[in-house]
């Protein structure tokens, strides 16, 4: 049995160099190339889009995606396509990595990996500013909630004792809510945070948030955590410097980090 016991250590040894030798490839072939390819949808605002006067590619993900090459020694090169084939254009080599608010789930972790979460979202409860009737996901109860009806925030605001009000998005839910045909909407922090950035005078306010927050990810093929190392030590010196802030505000008028 010891020419088994050989083969076995032999097979095993064999697997572990392979291994080795593949765990930086992704990283070493990146920084050869001198470009970190970034996939992205660029109709995603303000998230990844392009702006109505240049025409240029800009948004929240697109300004980190910029920096986190900058700080790798590389330059950013994006890839624009449809969401529904965005990370599989990983697996097809199209790019590096997708920057485009890319949650971090259980699912996508068994096949991809993740950088450490550079933005959180939260589920909150929007009412009219001058509405002080409704101060937590209970007072919904009997009211009518602008909702998405197979969303997840429907879900939450039927679950919460609300009458549902169709809708086809934010942008419809907010405007309900504005011409009085809705009591309150449950939606994204961040299409929220984005929405008073452009209309500071809006007269909603939000009136309670739920705790647990939803983090989005740096996502990349799975197997070489050189790269995903560098990238988190990007995004460690993004935060520590400002750099976050100071783009975070600038699509958002405050901070939405993790």
């Amino acid at each position: 049995m010891k020419w088994l016991n050989s083969i076995l250590v032999a097979g095993a040894v064999q697997v572990l160099a392979m291994a080795a030798a593949q765990a930086g490839a992704d990283f070493d072939r990146i920084r050869q190339s001198g470009v970190f390819r970034i996939g992205t949808e660029g109709t995603y605002a303000p998230f990844t889009y392009h702006d109505s006067a240049s025409n240029e590619l800009v948004g929240f993900d697109v300004e980190i995606g910029k920096e986190i090459a900058r700080r790798l020694g590389l330059k950013a090169e994006f890839h624009e396509g449809p969401w529904d084939g965005l990370i599989a254009g990983l697996d097809a080599d199209r790019y590096d990595s997708v920057i485009n608010q890319v949650g971090i789930t259980d699912a996508r972790k068994a096949k991809y990996d993740f950088s450490k979460p550079y933005i959180a979202s939260k589920a909150v409860l929007i009412v009219r500013a001058d509405d002080d009737s409704i101060k937590s996901f209970a007072d919904l109860k009997g009211k009518k909630a602008a909702q998405s009806l197979t969303s997840n925030f429907g879900k939450l605001a039927e679950a919460s004792g609300a009458e549902l009000v169709g809708t086809e998005g934010f942008d419809q839910s907010i405007q309900l809510l504005l011409d009085g045909r809705a009591d309150a909407t449950i939606n994204d922090s961040l299409s929220f945070y984005d929405f008073k950035k452009h209309k500071p005078d809006a007269n909603v306010k939000i009136a309670a948030q739920q705790e647990n927050a939803e983090y989005s990810g740096v996502i990349v093929r799975k197997g070489d955590a050189e790269l995903v190392a560098a990238i988190n030590k990007a995004l460690d010196e993004i935060k520590a410097d400002g750099t976050y802030r100071k783009i975070a505000e600038t699509y958002f008028g405050q901070d939405v980090s993790p």
